[in-house]
C-alpha cells in the first residue's frame, strides 16, 4: 500500500457515522454525526475525496474519534493536519482553536483576540463554519458572546454542537455566558 495514497475509513460512532481521509499520517478532512456510512462519505468535500480509497482496517484515529464520542477525553492535538489552502490569518485561528483545552469554550470575539486579530469575530465565525476538521479542530468550543451556541456545520447541526458541549461536561441546555470556562 503507498503511504502518501489518500484513504478514507468509514465507521460507526456513539455520534453517528464518522468518515475521516487521510493521507499517510496527516488528516485531510473528517465528517460526523451521519445516520448512515453512505451520508457520512457524501458530507465530506468531493473534490478532495476524489481519488482516495477505501479502506477497512482500523486506524489509531478512528478508535481515538470512537472513544471520544463515548466520553473519553482527548483533545486530538498531535493530529497532523493538512492546512490546504489556508490563509495565514485562517491558520492562525485554526491553530488557536486547537489550543482550547477539552470542557473550555472561547467566544468567537476571545478567539479573534487569541488569534491576533481582535476586530474579526465574524470572520472567525466562517473560518470555523468551514472547518474540515471538525472534533480535531474543535469549533463546538466557539460560541456566541452571549453564551449562545452559534452555529454549527457537522452531523446534526447546532444540536450535535450542544451534545458535544455536553459530552464535555456543560449541561444539556445552551451554556449560560457564565459557564463559559476560557482555556486557551
Amino acid at each position: 500500500m503507498d503511504e502518501d495514497a489518500d484513504r478514507l475509513a468509514v465507521f460507526p460512532s456513539a455520534l453517528g457515522w464518522m468518515a475521516v481521509q487521510t493521507r499517510g499520517p496527516t488528516l485531510i478532512q473528517l465528517s460526523f454525526g451521519l445516520a448512515s456510512p453512505e451520508k457520512a462519505l457524501a458530507a465530506l468535500e468531493q473534490r478532495l475525496a476524489a481519488g482516495a480509497t477505501i479502506g477497512q482496517e482500523s486506524s489509531e484515529l478512528s478508535e481515538r474519534l470512537q472513544a471520544y464520542a463515548v466520553g473519553a477525553r482527548d483533545d486530538f492535538r498531535d493530529v497532523k493536519l493538512d492546512p490546504g489552502s489556508q490563509t495565514e490569518f485562517q491558520r492562525r485561528v485554526v491553530q488557536k482553536c486547537r489550543r482550547i483545552s477539552y470542557g473550555r469554550m472561547l467566544t468567537y470575539g476571545e478567539l479573534a483576540q487569541a488569534a491576533g486579530f481582535p476586530r474579526a469575530a465574524r470572520a472567525v465565525g466562517s473560518v470555523m463554519r468551514t472547518n474540515r476538521t471538525p472534533l480535531v479542530v474543535p469549533c463546538h468550543r466557539v460560541v456566541a458572546s452571549s453564551g449562545k451556541p452559534g452555529g454549527y456545520s457537522a452531523g446534526e447541526g447546532v444540536r450535535m454542537k450542544l451534545r458535544l458541549l455536553e459530552l464535555e461536561g456543560f449541561g444539556a441546555s445552551p451554556p449560560d455566558r457564565n459557564e463559559i470556562r476560557p482555556g486557551i
